[in-house]
């Protein structure tokens, strides 16, 4: 599950909340360190010469033979791998044009690889209907189904996952399970316990995860690092800023340089008051590769230290980077939306993206990119209805609360608007370095 988490990337049951509503005391869920074993942190042999030259030898043969769909499918596999170690979106559009080009020698019903290597393409590139529809047609060809039971299963639940379908991904997991109780199925089951609200047995379960992977012979270095990053992703969302910067710092022995790790060790920092730490982290993610996310972190770390002019500079570079390709346009619509937002920018468009992708891709968090945009936007009352849809879940997550909290305040429900900005400093009082402040803020009015 490397791709969303996410933010992650990459995250079913309470009732659902009104938006403007009073937070009961059963909603409060503590937060305690689950007794999970976690294997000491090592260096991992990185191959990368062997992968080049796979890639290389690979690249000739279908210059040679473009009917050879076996060096395709397994050409595009090394790209998708490229592309999880690095985020460099080039490499998905090299993957894509890979999966096309095998479907185009040879169709899906003769070409099961194919078609598989086109369902991660199309999730990876946040085509989330196609991936669906991709794995829906794995699951119809019955021999290829009967060798590889658990992939068409994995790939169409996270397919519905993202779509918002958790019923659907429930049970899609539940039959991918039936084929073994591997890192992928554990680290799923992983993101929908933290989904429904459960942060210790996601804990729990990514904890187990990650000893599984190290115990891989040999393990994979990616995979190991993700693991990793996952629980310090956690450990944050959870206010516990220490145990996530041991994580962070943990999947960096593992890989260095893994983008993921570093802004996570940025933020880690800077949650506990190191802000040039915090800095000095998120440079050196951006120079790897300058994603929306990181980028306008470190816009607002520099606005904390009172560098206005490269915080600035940051903010630019946040609509450059959603805007170079196609790819990125729709990779990053909802980070764009949620960085207008954030920063009180482009209100209208910023609502009519996230209006846009949340047509098609009803999850929780796009119900709350909605709500959020929706305030900012003026239109309290569509925020409100949002909002409430983005904390169906029971779902865990301090910024989901503190944008309950400022639409009930906007609703003049000042009650309300307390106990959700109180639960969302409770959970994670540095959740964000700008927001975290304004919440406070508010909640001291």
């Amino acid at each position: 599950m490397h791709n969303h988490s996410i933010l992650i990337a990459l995250l079913l049951t309470l009732t659902p909340l009104t938006a403007c509503g009073v937070l009961s005391a059963e909603r409060n869920v503590p937060v305690t360190k689950a007794a999970v074993k976690i294997p000491p942190a090592r260096a991992i042999p990185e191959n990368s010469d062997a992968g080049e030259a796979a890639i290389r030898f690979l690249e000739n043969r279908v210059k040679g033979d473009p009917d050879d769909i076996v060096a395709h499918n397994r050409l595009g596999g090394y790209y998708l791998q490229r592309l999880r170690e690095t985020g460099n979106v080039t490499w998905l559009e090299l993957a894509t044009r890979t999966a096309q080009a095998s479907l185009r020698a040879v169709p899906a019903e003769q070409n099961p690889g194919g078609l598989a290597l086109l369902a991660q393409t199309e999730f990876a590139a946040h085509n989330f209907n196609a991936a669906r529809d991709a794995a829906t047609q794995l699951l119809s060809i019955r021999h290829w189904q009967d060798a590889n039971r658990s992939f068409p299963h994995q790939m169409l639940g996270d397919a519905l996952l993202e779509l918002g379908d958790y019923d659907g991904a429930e049970e899609a997991y539940r039959q991918m399970k039936k084929s073994g109780s591997g890192v992928a199925v554990i680290t799923r089951l992983a993101h929908l316990a933290w989904l429904k609200g459960k942060p210790n047995e996601a804990q729990q379960l990514y904890g187990e995860a990650l000893s599984l992977a190290t115990e891989q012979v040999p393990p994979a270095r990616e995979t190991v690092a993700w693991c990793r990053w996952q629980l310090g992703e956690l450990a944050f969302a959870t206010g516990d800023y220490e145990t996530a910067e041991k994580h962070y710092a943990d999947a960096l022995i593992t890989f260095p340089n893994y983008f993921r790790a570093l802004a996570g060790l940025g933020r880690a920092r800077a949650a506990r008051g190191d802000l040039t730490g915090g800095i000095e982290q998120y440079e050196q993610a951006v120079r790897i590769i300058p994603e929306p996310v990181f980028v306008a972190a470190l816009g607002d770390l520099y606005a904390q230290a009172g560098r206005a002019r490269e915080s600035a500079a940051q903010y630019a570079l946040v609509e450059q980077t959603a805007k170079l390709s196609a790819a990125s346009g729709v990779l990053y619509n909802r980070q764009l939306a949620l960085f207008y937002a954030d920063h009180d920018l482009n209100p209208q468009q910023a609502y009519e993206q996230a209006a846009k992708e949340y047509e098609a891709r009803r999850d929780i968090y796009g119900a709350d990119a909605l709500a959020w945009t929706a305030l900012k936007a003026g239109r309290v009352s569509e925020a409100q209805n949002s909002i409430t849809e983005a904390l169906r879940l029971g779902t865990q997550d301090a910024r989901l609360f503190y944008h309950a909290g400022v639409i009930a305040r906007a609703a003049g429900d000042r009650q309300a608007a307390r106990n959700y900005l109180q639960r969302a400093l409770n959970i994670s009082p540095q959740f964000d370095p700008l927001q975290s402040s304004f919440a406070r803020k508010l909640l001291a009015e």
